[in-house]
């Protein structure tokens, strides 16, 4: 039977989050609002609304939320032709194609930007799918995302392990009912992985290839 390997890309294979932390503060304070950039960077992972309503409060005007979003697009899209594959994310996502699972990549991006992360891993002959931020209609830590990412697989969440950088994204495996692995690249303690439902956590893309035998990827 087929089994899946989901991948978040931002913080889990790629090393922007504080590219997003930058640009996000800047999209900030360019709309009158001062947020710290801790936790701008706790939030990183959710989708751009909900980002915002989780910064900003229920309470916001939310006429604002199209310029944020677009202010964040702008200032991100200015990296996209040198954003940093972490070290082994190819490598990894290619040795486990050879491997025989089918890798799909679950993320909030879309369109260029995701066009420009992909470019980044160089890795598109081991990528099977991609559930991005266009197919769902609730981001993480909502389950979709990853049921979304099985469901272009054709694997059962059984036959699954789903892998990210966030509290975010380890909420959404477990809701999904999948096996889910933390890297500490995005920045998250180890701690709050586990806490949200890490079953195994590791440094980043070259520590979990390194250790592939004895992981949940085995």
């Amino acid at each position: 039977m087929d089994r899946a390997a989901v991948f978040d890309v931002d913080g889990t294979l790629v090393d922007t989050n504080h590219l997003h932390v930058t640009t996000w503060w800047e999209a900030f304070r360019q709309t009158g609002h001062r947020v710290p950039m801790h936790a701008i960077h706790r939030a990183v992972g959710l989708g751009s609304t909900d980002l915002v309503a989780h910064l900003l409060g229920e309470d916001r005007d939310k006429d604002q939320d199209d310029s944020l979003s677009a202010a964040h697009t702008t200032l991100y899209a200015q990296y996209f032709d040198r954003l940093p594959a972490l070290d082994d994310a190819g490598r990894l996502l290619r040795r486990l194609h050879e491997d025989g699972w089918r890798v799909v990549l679950a993320t909030s991006a879309s369109g260029a930007e995701l066009g420009a992360l992909r470019r980044a891993i160089d890795a598109d002959e081991a990528i099977d799918a991609t559930a991005s931020a266009d197919d769902v209609e609730e981001g993480k830590p909502a389950p979709e995302p990853v049921e979304h990412a099985l469901e272009l697989a054709g694997v059962p969440a059984g036959r699954a392990v789903f892998v990210g950088d966030t509290v975010w994204d380890m909420l959404a495996g477990s809701r999904a009912g999948v096996r889910c692995v933390g890297v500490l690249c995005g920045g998250i303690p180890r701690a709050d992985l586990e806490g949200a439902g890490a079953q195994a956590v590791y440094a980043d893309p070259a520590d979990l290839l390194a250790s592939l035998r004895e992981s949940p990827l085995a």
